[in-house]
């Protein structure tokens, strides 16, 4: 199998960008300047890549990717590893399942004592909830007085 050195990278990236051109002049045509604007400056990529020097290195990124992905689907020590990361993911959700219901019920045991008391108060709402202060109405007339009693409670006057 050859490498980056076998092929002829120059005709090759100068006659994607050549079509690429043609293209764009169709585009022109039919959709208008800024979709042949985009296609054109698709179409310099190839030969802007292979003039700067980058086409060695995205043929490097390209084979390694490649490299990697095959010897991840193919190789059965790797597909082993993957079960096993499946089974500890499995394994840590169904213990955090497990132990939420173990705290729910040692909770339930402990605090039904506390809702019976929650209940039998006068203060306590629906369910063992204290219920809330109905708000002060407002008035037009002090608009500050909101503010004086946020100020009185942490002692500036």
């Amino acid at each position: 199998m050859g490498g980056f050195n076998t092929i002829a990278w120059l005709p090759l990236c100068a006659g994607a960008t050549g079509v690429g051109l043609v293209f764009s002049f169709l585009l022109l045509r039919r959709r208008g300047v800024v979709a042949a604007m985009r296609m054109v400056a698709w179409s310099l990529l190839p030969m802007a890549a292979y003039l700067t020097g980058a086409l060695a290195s995205l043929w490097t990124i390209g084979t390694t990717a490649v490299t990697f992905v095959t010897s991840l689907v193919f190789n059965p020590f790797t597909w082993a590893g993957v079960a096993l990361a499946g089974l500890s993911v499995v394994l840590f959700m169904v213990s955090g399942v497990l132990r939420t219901r173990k705290l729910s019920a040692a909770d339930g045991k402990a605090g039904n004592g506390k809702a019976a008391e929650a209940k039998a108060s006068p203060a306590a709402g629906p369910a063992g909830k204290p219920a809330l202060a109905e708000p002060k109405p407002r008035t037009n007339d002090d608009d500050f007085s909101d503010i004086e009693d946020i100020l009185k409670k942490r002692g500036i006057s």
